[in-house]
Parts: structure tokens; sequence; C-alpha cells
């Protein structure tokens, strides 16, 4: 009897599908780990950089607990997820990839390796960024 709890625990393991292990950002978009000390954010149908940009950053301080000031990178620009087939996704880091340049661009974006932003930064997109109530891009 016991053998077969067991059995039938680790099936249900075994079938469970990957997104039980997601991390949902305050943006309701997804969050796994991809390697050691990089992220991915899942979008969802017309997720925006700072949609991608707010999950990076509610991970990096709910999760990573990285300072205000500490920096984000991108990792891997906007394509295909490594976890949610079908799903684009970005990969982010606390450190710039090997080569990359990290100057800061003009304009938000989720392409080039090597953007980044201080965490602070990227969970104000998380909100209007008016001051009054917390107002959710959801």
């Amino acid at each position: 009897m016991v053998c077969l709890r067991k059995l039938a625990l680790a099936t249900i393991v075994a079938v469970t599908p990957s997104w039980a292990s997601a991390w949902w950002s305050i943006n309701r978009l997804e969050v796994f780990p991809v390697s050691e000390g990089v992220y991915e954010v899942v979008g969802r149908v017309g997720s925006a950089a700072w949609d991608y940009w707010c999950g990076a950053g509610d991970f990096a301080q709910r999760v990573m607990g990285v300072p205000a000031a500490g920096r984000i990178y991108i990792w891997r620009g906007i394509g295909p997820s490594v976890n949610r087939p079908g799903y684009k996704a970005v990969q982010f880091a606390l450190s710039p990839p090997p080569g990359a340049d990290t100057n800061t661009p003009l304009s938000l974006s989720v392409k080039a390796v090597g953007d980044n932003l201080a965490r602070h930064t990227a969970v104000w997109y998380c909100y209007e960024g008016n001051g009054d109530d917390i107002i959710r891009r959801w």
C-alpha cells in the first residue's frame, strides 16, 4: 500500500506541468529560473517592455532581495521562452553577460543584451508612478 502511494505521488509530480513552479509577478507575468543567476519573465499577448521590466524588478525585489540601486541586466533579449513553448520571454540577470554593452539606453527596450535598469526603476514600471494609490498595469 505504501509503495502504491509513493508510485502515485511520483506519477503526479512527473506529469505536473512546468507552470506549477512559476513565480507570479505583481503584474501577473510568470517568472522562471533558467540557469544560475538568470531568470526568465514570460509575457502574455500584448505585453510591452515595461511589463517585462516590472516582472524582472518585482522578482529581484521580493524573491532575490536586490537593493533599490542594484542593477538588473537583459541577459537575452525578447524571444521564445525556454520554459513556456509558444510564448515570448526575456531573460534577466543581476550581472551583464560577458562582452555586453551596458551603456544605459535612452528608451525602454527588451531587445538589447546588456540593457539595464536599477531595481527600483524596474519596479516603478509596475505602477503608474503617480505617487497616489498603487495602480497595477494589468
